[in-house]
This record gives structure tokens, sequence and C-alpha cells, in this order.
């Protein structure tokens, strides 16, 4: 199975602060590979170097063979990389299609010249783009809402908005960042057969979770940091044996979840 994404050697320092140290791992064409790890151990940290929110310190991240550490997040996002955020980033007047049509809008290929003047390619792009969004809307389950307006969703709704958008682009890779924060056990169940519906459409996942039930059920290898470094990496069963992880999450403080 070939690598769809490496991570080679990346170090992140903030001023005197070390958020990652020397971390190296890699995540398969067809896989769904968790980042987990206490609370402070680097992971949204990792999560935003490899979506180019920044660069980091050293090191080098590869997708598909180019590297892009040191692209802007402009560029990063038409080469196949999409991803979801912990704190909703949606359009709250917007409807439902209207959210998952900006996203878009990163595949279309007309100007600016074109759109002012409704030329037939670009008419043709939009009548794309509104079949394209419709599809994933009914794809994630939110087809008796798409003319809604985001701010009138719960948040399990809002979840899979953002899914919708994110899937909408077309990636070969999808970064989930705690994707079932908030959701309820029956919520949390559907988004775990949601995911692995995602990865049989043939699109490699790389989720970030606190969930550690979701975690072990929809993930084929697990890589776990602590304190900015890499402890750990292997299936789940692996990982859930694994000493240094148990001592990782037990010497966590008593309001965090302990690995389980």
């Amino acid at each position: 199975m070939s690598n769809l994404l490496e991570v080679k050697g990346v170090t992140k320092r903030f001023g005197g602060v070390i958020a990652n140290k020397d971390v190296t791992f890699s995540v398969e064409t067809g896989n769904i590979t968790g980042l987990i790890g206490p609370n402070g151990a680097g992971k949204s940290t990792m999560f935003n170097m490899v979506s180019a929110v920044f660069p980091p310190t050293e090191g080098e991240i590869w997708f598909q063979g180019k590297r892009i550490d040191q692209l802007p997040s402009y560029k990063v996002a038409p080469l196949g990389i999409s991803r979801t955020f912990q704190n909703l980033q949606v359009f709250k007047t917007m409807t439902v299609l209207e959210n998952v049509m900006v996203g878009l809008h990163t595949k279309t290929k007309s100007g600016i010249v074109a759109a002012a003047l409704k030329t037939k390619k670009m008419r043709q792009e939009e009548e794309d783009m509104y079949e394209n969004a419709l599809q994933w809307i009914d794809f994630v389950g939110l087809s008796d809402v798409v003319a809604t307006e985001a701010s009138n969703l719960p948040l399990g709704k809002l979840r899979l908005l953002e899914l919708a958008r994110a899937l909408a682009t077309s990636p070969s890779l999808l970064l989930l960042d705690e994707i079932a924060a908030g959701l309820n056990n029956q919520e949390t169940l559907e988004m775990a057969n949601l995911i692995k519906a995602i990865r049989d459409k043939g699109i490699s996942i790389f989720v970030v979770e606190h969930d550690m039930d979701l975690v072990m059920t929809i993930c084929d290898k697990i890589i776990v940091l602590d304190q900015g470094e890499k402890i750990a990496e292997g299936t789940p069963k692996e990982v859930q044996s694994n000493e240094r992880v148990v001592e990782a999450y037990l010497g966590a403080s008593e309001d965090e979840e302990v690995i389980s």
C-alpha cells in the first residue's frame, strides 16, 4: 500500500515552546489513520501543519510525492487535501446548499470576466457545482434541510454540513478535526459508519479525535503523540496494549479521558 502523506522529522517551535519534536509517520492510501494523545500532546499543531495553516520549523511534509510544507493553504487545498474544524467554520446566514457550494469554488476554472458576463462555460460550471453539492448533501443525510440556513441547524447537522462541504472539493485526503465533538452516542455511531463509507469511496482519512471508542472502531492505524513526540504507532490493538500509551493517558489529569 502506497503512502499518500509523509511527515518526515517534523518539529514545530513557538518561541521557546516545542509543540512537536522530530515526528515521523505516514498515511497510507485507502486507510483511516488516527492521531491521538492527551491534551497538550501536539495533535492540533501537527494537524495544522499538514493542512498548511502554518509551516514546520524543521522537517518536511510530502503529499502524493510533492513537498507541501512551504506552500500556503490556498495552494494545498486544490492538490487534494480538505479538512473540517473542531470549532465549526460554517456561514450561518447561508443555506446548507450555499455552504457546500462555497467549497466547490476551489474547483472552478472560469475567471472574473467569465463570471461577470455569465458565459456558457461559467453557467455550466455553476450547474455542475449545484449537482455536485446536492450529491454530497444527500450522501451525508442532509437532503431534508438543503434550503435551511445553517444558523437553524443543531450541532449534529452542522458537523455533517461541514463534512459535506469538505467532501465536495473531491479530496484524496480528508482531515477530520474532532468530528465527533459534542455528538451524542447515536450521532457518534452514525458518524463512524459515515466515515467508513467515505473511506469505501476511495478517500483516505486522517482524523484527530478524543473519542477513543470511535478511534478504535474506525481506524486502520493509530499514531500517538505525548508532549509533542511520537510514542507509538500501530493497529488499534497494538496501541491499546502499548505500555507507553497507557502511561501517557493514565498520567493525564483526572478530567481527561483514559484510553479504553
